[in-house]
């Protein structure tokens, strides 16, 4: 291929994720030339399943499937993937030391969230919010920690209002039921794939992009691999990407787009995981809890530890022996520029102290450590997203398509109260689909 040789294709699709590849298969099977451009060398973004030596799946980046979310339930009817709804208890670890069955702690930490579904009140940051409300003094720590660690957002920016527009959206979705891909999440991915290019769409791999010129009906996307010409072009990359646009180090956008104002309204949420991968299910068998209670472990939040919340395989006729460690928001930044054997140690020596056994088993008993550092991964910088304070009209602005030239997608275009999650990816990704279809109508 000419490196500078014009592409002959209807629209440029930036990113090979669930959005791009959603948007991709829909205009693709509607008969536009679609070519995506991926900067890794690889398909799915911010979904990324890893075979271990083990043989186990493990997910480095989206693991559930929260709530029951017609969009991607379709997806997965269509494709054949298997799902199981998780099950299984939350215990915690408490202040004697031992671990309990939570006690409805949890319900009744999600009470001020749930007070929040019609607030009207100036949108404040939750910790301003916080500060002012009438929620205990010794619940603020639980709850804070919840906010920042479901989220992967920092307490003192992220939107009041946004919370509470969340929670009405995960009480209309079933929010509080999730599941688990057999196989690996990135199976969806691969489907998705799978249909581009059965009509004839292109996916171009390791294509780094570095600017982006545009003016009505003419997009110049110069990448790594060459440059690339289409009338039209799907921005499909993630909020802190666009963060960087026309700063150091950032992609060149000439013209900035409207859009590029509104991700600084913005803000990218960081989280770390570990998966670790033992030979056996050895919790199990501790004195810390009753056996049965750590055989139904779904959950297990931990007391002023980090990570702070791990879960294990269920739902599988053997489950695999593996348990992640999580921590998102401020707190999680601990574990960004950590190698994976550093992780790994750091978390042995926590489970040994969590399941009060020595550290020693603990490590005899690992196979393998999993992790990725997505903040410091410069093709998504950060985990995902979510609205600051002052934000809420954020996400619908960046929705909008500059001269019928330039479109957005992605989780954090989501008008849904569902950002950061893989079913706002999608929903995302038909909205711009469609947007693309129409303009192409007009024309005709």
């Amino acid at each position: 291929m000419d490196a500078h040789q014009p592409i002959d294709v209807d629209i440029l699709i930036l990113g090979a994720g669930m959005s791009g590849l959603t948007a991709a298969r829909a205009l693709a099977e509607r008969g536009l030339r679609v070519l995506i451009l991926e900067a890794r060398d690889r398909i799915g973004g911010r979904v990324w399943s890893q075979r271990a030596p083990s043989g186990d799946i493990v997910e480095l980046g989206a693991e559930f499937i929260h709530g029951r979310v017609p969009e991607l339930f379709s997806l997965i009817d269509e494709s054949g993937v298997t799902i199981a709804e998780r099950d299984g208890i939350m215990l915690r670890e408490s202040s004697d030391g031992g671990i309990h069955q939570d006690d409805n702690a949890t319900e009744a930490m999600f009470a001020p969230l749930e007070n929040l579904e019609d607030y009207e009140g100036e949108d404040l940051s939750f910790a301003d919010w916080l500060n002012a409300s009438d929620v205990r003094e010794d619940g603020r720590a639980a709850v804070t920690a919840y906010v920042e660690g479901f989220n992967a957002a920092d307490a003192t920016k992220i939107s009041i209002k946004s919370l509470g527009f969340q929670q009405k959206a995960e009480d209309e979705t079933e929010g509080y039921r999730s599941w688990h891909v057999h196989g690996g999440y990135v199976q969806l991915v691969e489907y998705l794939a799978a249909r581009v290019t059965a009509q004839q769409g292109r996916i171009e791999l390791d294509c780094i992009v570095e600017s982006i010129a545009w003016q009505q009906g003419a997009v110049e996307v110069t990448t790594s691999k060459g440059t690339f010409r289409a009338p039209r072009c799907l921005v499909t990359l993630p909020l802190g990407v666009l963060q960087q646009v026309n700063r150091a180090g950032g992609i060149s956008m000439q013209p900035a787009p409207a859009a590029i104002a509104q991700a600084h309204r913005m803000e990218m949420g960081h989280a770390a995981r570990v998966t670790l991968v033992f030979r056996s299910r050895w919790w199990e068998s501790t004195s810390v809890a009753p056996g049965e209670e750590l055989q139904q472990m779904g959950f297990l939040l931990t007391r002023d530890r980090l990570p702070s919340v791990w879960w294990t395989a269920r739902n599988e006729s053997k489950p695999a022996p593996t348990l992640t460690g999580w921590s998102g928001g401020p707190r999680s930044l601990i574990f960004s520029g950590r190698t994976t054997d550093e992780l790994a140690a750091e978390a042995c020596t926590t489970l040994a102290k969590i399941f009060q056994v020595d550290e020693a088993l603990v490590r005899s008993e690992l196979l393998s450590a999993h992790t990725h550092d997505w903040t410091a991964d410069s093709f998504s910088r950060g985990a995902y997203s979510y609205v600051a304070a002052g934000g809420m009209d954020a996400p619908h602005a960046m929705t909008l398509p500059e001269q019928d030239t330039l479109f957005f997608a992605g989780e954090h275009t989501d008008i849904t109260g569902h950002w950061g999650t893989v079913h706002a990816a999608i929903r995302s990704g038909l909205r711009a689909a469609e947007q693309i279809l129409s303009t192409q109508s007009q024309e005709l």
